[in-house]
């Protein structure tokens, strides 16, 4: 796989700096029965990297901050790591929100028959991949068969009440098939929900826009198929400042299976240090309240990528930014 980094570094990309940290995004790792080509994580089922127990129980400890309100959890399929289950009823004991970033075909699989009710018994948010309301663009960016079996998972998820009943919220997620910005987030939402609607009787509640990232296994496909540069153009040409405000790295941190701390999701896959640490911070130095702190109004550290995150609409973890 081709590596991206030294194409993204050094940036013009504005300053920005961190407010108040809301929300711990946990990656669990790299495993997932899914190998989407679009993946910024390269995550596959040949992957084995996965958080080990002491680092599960310092993301518990870290949650004790009064002004973290959400954990994020992420991969790979985090449903795959065999805490998984454990973490989600430890944080919502805590009073924490809880979101499961989960590929629906998961919910199919051998071992998982149980996961959409113990998700709807736990009040978990699902933000759910669905590159598209079409079997053919979604099996042409995730797989054969994989359309299929995420109708089967949002049905799942619906027959639990999610999308119907007041706080299990289902969001599924539009990424495009290619080297362009998403349109429009809220005609998206209108096809998919007519289209979903019409066709399956699914329902939902919300749909995120979430631009490609020019790193991993997509920056790879770009460089081979010589789109990189091209790309990386277009994000920095459709800047909008007003996005600045409102990226999700202002209040969030971002922690790998290896428990070191990261500003988003992005820079942890590129390698890129919380811009804090003289040394690689680890979830464990955040068990020091002065460490903790010292992350508020911190300066982030940013590359070419985070173009991606301000082009246009904008894009985070929860969608389109205007």
């Amino acid at each position: 796989m081709l590596d991206s980094k030294p194409l993204l570094l050094p940036t013009d990309f504005p300053d920005i700096h961190r407010t108040t940290i809301h929300t711990l995004q946990v990656n669990l790792g790299f495993i997932c029965n899914q190998q989407c080509n679009h993946c910024h994580v390269n995550a596959g089922p040949n992957r084995t990297e996965s958080m080990s127990d002491t680092v599960i129980e310092q993301v518990l400890a870290v949650l004790d901050y009064p002004q973290i309100e959400t954990l994020d959890l992420t991969g790979g399929a985090p449903e795959m790591h065999p805490a998984f289950e454990y973490l989600v009823e430890a944080a919502v004991a805590k009073g924490k929100k809880v979101i499961d970033r989960c590929n629906l075909t998961i919910l199919s699989e051998p071992g998982y028959e149980g996961l959409a009710k113990f998700l709807a018994r736990h009040r978990v948010e699902v933000i759910a991949s669905m590159p598209c309301y079409l079997e053919e663009n979604v099996d042409a960016q995730r797989g054969k068969s994989v359309y299929q079996k995420s109708i089967e998972g949002l049905k799942q998820l619906n027959d639990c009440g999610y999308g119907r009943v007041e706080g299990l919220n289902l969001n599924l997620v539009y990424n495009p098939g290619g080297a362009y910005l998403p349109p429009s987030q809220q005609q998206l939402k209108a096809d998919y929900k007519k289209q979903l609607l019409e066709r399956f009787n699914i329902v939902f509640n919300d749909l995120f826009t979430i631009t490609n990232m020019p790193i991993a296994r997509f920056g790879s496909m770009l460089q081979s198929n010589g789109e990189f540069q091209a790309y990386l153009e277009l994000l920095k040409n459709s800047l909008n400042p007003a996005n600045l405000q409102t990226v999700m790295c202002r209040e969030l941190i971002s922690i790998d299976w290896q428990g070191f701390v990261y500003d988003c999701d992005f820079n942890q896959m590129l390698d890129m240090p919380i811009h804090a640490a003289k040394t690689k911070l680890s979830i464990a130095d955040l068990l020091n309240p002065a460490e903790f702190e010292r992350l508020q109004k911190n300066s982030i550290l940013v590359g070419e990528h985070c173009y991606g995150c301000t082009a246009g609409q904008g894009s985070s973890c929860g969608g389109a930014l205007n």
